[in-house]
């Protein structure tokens, strides 16, 4: 180890991108794992991250991007993977690294599973799994465990569609409460963890918005950001994943996940709010209104 604090950043996600750039901001030493050196890996090079060429499933690789690393952060998109990606980065960095914190971005879902619960997606068991062989390898790990993000389709890219047409929020979510949080709000979160990552070693954080709402106060909230009346449809969920998921033609793993988090929702699993953002950062999370009328042009069209 050579003490230089050099943070090692496996998931260039939006998450990732965002938390490189806040780092960098600091003059944090980055280094970048990417699995292709592209426009993205060009932008992350301009904020002054170095970067290397890298699989997550391959040891090889991970063992050659952890040289001199003292903070790992281990994030991937939703992927079959994942388990296997989290056992290769646990493995080399016990035999390769000397990593002060390794911090890992989970599901806040995590949180109410167990050994034996079923009832959850398969990328939801990868995670719960993934969390397990982390702690078994005695690194020192931080977890941290968002809800479901506001920048996702299910809140952004499908209800645009369907506000633009006639006014409408269309999902298959019941009377479930849910507490959606900015992909930048995680961020922020994790690059102040990442900055000084001892005194949260062995912690858990649980991030959320600011409070929990159901669809129809959460339509209210889009009225007020948008300036125009939005009402929540409700949709069985059969209907909607063939009538709208499976047209967008996603991998049979990644819709499946999204469909339990939908019927999840309708069991109202995702009612539950946190403070960790606030208590972490200083700040508490955007709240939907905020994040709404801050790209009200998207919504409007």
């Amino acid at each position: 180890m050579t003490g230089s604090n050099l943070v090692l950043i496996t998931g260039a996600g939006d998450v990732g991108r965002n938390a490189v750039a806040r780092l960098r901001a600091q003059d944090v030493p980055v280094r970048v794992m990417v699995r292709r050196d592209d426009d993205r890996a060009a932008h992350l090079r301009a904020l002054g991250a170095d970067t290397v060429l890298g699989d997550l499933t391959r040891p090889e690789t991970v063992a050659a991007a952890l040289e001199g690393v003292d903070t790992l952060y281990f994030a991937m998109p939703v992927s079959p993977d994942h388990l296997l990606a989290a056992t290769v980065v646990a493995s080399v960095a016990r035999e390769y690294g000397k990593l002060g914190a390794l911090v890992g971005l989970s599901q806040m879902t995590v949180s109410q599973m167990t050994a034996t619960s079923t009832a959850e997606s398969h990328q939801q068991r990868l995670h719960w799994l993934a969390e397990q062989v982390l702690n078994w390898s005695g690194l020192p790990v931080v977890h941290i465990r968002p809800t479901s993000f506001l920048d996702n389709p299910l809140f952004t890219t499908l209800p645009a569609r369907t506000i633009r047409e006639n006014g409408t929020i269309v999902l298959p979510f019941g009377a479930g409460r849910t507490s959606p949080i900015a992909v930048d709000d995680v961020a922020r979160t994790v690059a102040t963890v990442l900055r000084d990552p001892l005194p949260h070693v062995g912690h858990v954080y649980e991030l959320t918005g600011p409070r929990t709402v159901d669809m129809t106060e959460m339509a209210e909230a889009f009225s007020k950001a948008l300036g125009r009346p939005v009402s929540y449809v409700d949709v069985p969920l059969d209907r909607w994943r063939e009538e709208v998921l499976s047209a967008i033609g996603l991998p049979p793993h990644v819709e499946q996940h999204i469909v339990t988090m939908c019927r999840l929702h309708q069991q109202n699993r995702y009612d539950r709010a946190s403070g960790d953002v606030e208590r972490l950062t200083g700040a508490p999370a955007r709240t939907i209104e905020e994040f709404v009328a801050a790209r009200k042009d998207f919504y409007l069209g």
